[in-house]
């Protein structure tokens, strides 16, 4: 169902954490994107900054992601992206990615489903296709191998 190899790769730099602390519907959060590349064999290019990912935490440390930011590929185009998803494991690996630790992939679930838009003829064809990403988070940055929903 997904392509079996990634369509492309996202290494974005990620600001600290905002904390908006206990809201009425859920413990919210903020993450400024600051920039990054993005690299596979149908997509080369660059994360601008401006985008941010909005994430209401459950009482478990499980994290309801939102992001949105844009893509600019190295032939100019810029693609819009907007990537729903969820980030969950254990109490124990949740705490050690909240204080910013390396943590093995394997240990957590962190998947996102994506969308995008754009309006340049190179890229277009990412206009008709849904994407399924496998997350990593680090310190200061996020990483997503994303692939084709075939």
């Amino acid at each position: 169902m997904i392509s079996p190899e990634p369509i492309f790769s996202i290494r974005c730099e990620v600001a600290n954490i905002l904390d908006l602390g206990p809201a009425p519907f859920g413990h919210r959060r903020v993450i400024n994107l600051l920039g990054g590349t993005v690299s596979g064999a149908r997509l080369k290019g660059r994360i601008l900054p401006g985008g941010a990912d909005w994430q209401v935490m459950a009482a478990d440390g499980a994290l309801d992601i939102h992001a949105r930011y844009t893509i600019e590929s190295d032939a100019g185009a810029l693609v819009q992206v907007d990537s729903r998803g969820l980030r969950n494991g254990p109490p124990d690996v949740m705490a050690r990615l909240s204080r910013g630790e390396d943590v093995d992939a394997a240990e957590y679930y962190f998947r996102t489903a994506m969308r995008f838009e754009t309006a340049h003829p190179s890229t277009d064809w990412l206009n008709r296709i849904l994407a399924l990403a496998r997350g990593a988070r680090e310190k200061n940055a996020v990483k997503l191998d994303v692939h084709e929903v075939l």
